[in-house]
């Protein structure tokens, strides 16, 4: 395995990151503003401590994973795409949309790969809802339901929706493969003025299928639930439950007595997905979009659409 990729940012996110591209053999350097934390884990990794210029200038680097600050992700992704480096950048992509699509024109005028960190794509149980879905096994879909609630951890520069959101736009819109036509937004700000700790979006799409997000950190307790309802039965991914129960299915059927809907009740059933880590699987993804000539699963127009979401919450009403 080439060890050339660097991971910028080693704080409360990134710390993961430096962990996995070092178990999978990749690592090359960290850089991170705080000298005493990148000099602690240059030593624990046994790998080079640069800073950000440096990693730049790096000719052994091919790939800079960025766990910083949202405000940053568009000007550090470009200055190392910039320098021919393929980009991975935690999630959201950017802030707005003009700093997204300048993103995506850097990567396509420097013949570089940009990816951002929409990590439950590369969960097990999330891709196989998906293919699922894609298989038309569930027939039409009805609604879907995602749920990411918790008590802390506040933040002061990001609202919730900012914070928890994103996996959840990715996760409907890739099972939707359009973007809603409408969404709207309720949201409470408990803690701090102008930062909402709570909020429900809803979005509608073509086929009558409505999306509804929860997103919390203000809940007594952690959910975090993906509902998936169709004509044929119900999928319902609980990734707080044990591995052997994080994917359940509904056989519930809908009939019709003239024109009243009948509900037939299903037993549960557990379906059985193989079992692996989803960050790791994410990592190994942009190493072979480094290394080989993959294409990122989440790049930059899978971010921009989410994105466009994002933004959206904040005007009212949306269309896309």
């Amino acid at each position: 395995m080439k060890k050339n990729i660097a991971v910028v940012g080693c704080g409360y996110w990134g710390k993961n990151l430096v962990r996995n591209f070092y178990e999978l053999g990749s690592l090359s350097a960290i850089c991170d503003p705080d000298k005493k934390l990148s000099a602690n884990f240059s030593k624990v990794y046994s790998v080079k401590d640069l800073s950000y210029e440096e990693v730049l200038s790096d000719s052994s680097i091919n790939g800079v994973v960025l766990a910083v600050p949202a405000p940053l992700h568009a000007s550090l992704a470009i200055q190392a795409m910039n320098n021919k480096k393929h980009v991975f950048v935690e999630k959201p992509l950017a802030m707005n949309q003009k700093e997204a699509e300048d993103m995506i024109e850097a990567a396509k005028k420097n013949n570089v790969k940009l990816m951002v960190g929409h990590l439950l794509q590369y969960h097990p149980v999330f891709m196989h809802i998906r293919k699922v879905v894609n298989s038309g096994e569930l027939g039409k879909l009805y609604y879907i339901s995602s749920s990411r609630l918790s008590f802390g951890k506040v933040r002061s520069e990001e609202d919730v929706i900012w914070s928890f959101a994103p996996h959840d736009i990715s996760m409907i819109l890739s099972l939707t493969n359009h973007p809603p036509h409408s969404v709207r937004t309720e949201s409470s700000c408990i803690l701090q003025n102008n930062i909402a700790d709570t909020a429900n979006v809803y979005m509608e799409f073509d086929s009558n299928l409505k999306a509804q997000i929860s997103v919390s950190w203000m809940h007594p307790f952690k959910e975090q639930k993906l509902i998936v309802a169709g004509e044929l039965g119900m999928l319902v991914f609980d990734d707080t439950l044990t591995w052997n129960q994080k994917l359940s299915f509904y056989n519930h059927k809908i009939d019709f007595n003239d024109t009243l809907p009948i509900l037939n009740k299903a037993d549960v059933e557990y379906i059985n997905v193989d079992e692996s880590e989803p960050l790791k699987n994410e990592c190994k993804h942009f190493i072979d979009v480094v290394n080989t000539d993959a294409k990122p699963l989440t790049d930059g127009h899978e971010g921009l659409r989410a994105l466009n979401i994002l933004n959206s919450v904040n005007t009212s009403p949306y269309e896309s």
